[in-house]
């Protein structure tokens, strides 16, 4: 971290100059829907891509299906909801993202019908080019439950007559699951992985703001609490070294030097993946430039 103040390759290349080339500063901005179970949850996978897409003038909504309010030691759920959906707020301002707080009780989270017809208004009304979520195995039954219901309202979202009071959607997003280390049944398997080391800082201070989280709830269920550094200066850093390991680019390094060549990809520290969920419009090597602009 610079400080905290914060296919083939041949085949890339060309589809990179093609892509950049077919998309012109007319062109209409994707719409980037990322859909996740809690508060910070998007940004600790994907803020730092969030961050580059929102460069490159579009539009990134982050998603929390439920409200937060289940995880802390000491603050009431009311209480704790109140300043999650704030914190919550001031990250995505780090980056000029808008932040969707739903009104679901954290760990009460159900893959009812209900939940599921929100999950399709949702993607409608943002007319979504790109939806992104959780894979449907995790620790946290709130993750597995926030990726079924986005699966299940995949297709759905083109289908006219579910939910008939929003238009539907005449061309079916691309959904992408976010990264994890879960192998069973099958580990992750990145189709694209982004270089965020010039935003990495950008990505901290999203995290940052998420103080009740990262720097209280999280050490606390850890054991951790009397590791947290008092000074607001000497907990950012402690922040980036715990969580090093998560944004390093060792375990993509062979997908980073397919898409960026190897004398930029074997330098790469930091990055954030993306896999196909198979569902919705197909993630390709032909088109996977025009949803991911900075890939140069």
């Amino acid at each position: 971290m610079k400080n905290f103040r914060f296919i083939p390759a041949l085949i890339l290349v060309f589809a990179s100059v093609y892509n950049a080339e077919a998309r012109e500063s007319s062109d209409p901005a994707l719409n980037i829907l990322v859909i996740c179970a809690h508060p910070a949850d998007a940004e600790y996978r994907m803020g730092g891509t969030a961050a580059k897409w929102i460069e490159y003038g579009h539009n990134v909504t982050f998603v929390s299906v439920t409200n937060g309010n289940a995880g802390h030691f000491e603050h009431p759920a009311d209480e704790l909801e109140r300043i999650r959906r704030g914190e919550a707020r001031r990250s995505a301002a780090v980056i000029g993202a808008n932040y969707v707080v739903m009104d679901i009780n954290d760990a009460e989270l159900m893959p009812t019908l209900e939940n599921r017809l929100k999950i399709i208004r949702l993607i409608r009304e943002h007319r979504a080019d790109i939806v992104i979520t959780h894979r449907t195995w995790n620790y946290h039954p709130d993750l597995r439950y926030t990726g079924q219901l986005v699966l299940d309202a995949a297709y759905m979202v083109t289908v006219p007559t579910i939910v008939p009071n929003i238009p539907h959607l005449e061309r079916n997003p691309v959904f992408l699951f976010l990264s994890d280390v879960f192998t069973q049944p099958i580990a992750f398997s990145p189709d694209v992985c982004v270089d965020i080391d010039d935003v990495i800082d950008t990505k901290m201070q999203m995290l940052n703001e998420h103080k009740t989280l990262y720097y209280e709830w999280r050490p606390f269920n850890r054991g951790l609490l009397d590791q947290v550094p008092e000074a607001e200066e000497e907990r950012k850093v402690w922040l980036y070294e715990k969580h090093r390991p998560t944004f390093s680019a060792d375990p993509w390094r062979e997908k980073l030097v397919e898409i960026y060549g190897r004398a930029r990809g074997t330098r790469i520290n930091h990055a954030e993946c993306f896999q196909d969920t198979e569902y919705g419009t197909r993630l390709t090597k032909e088109n996977m430039f025009y949803y991911f602009p900075f890939l140069d």
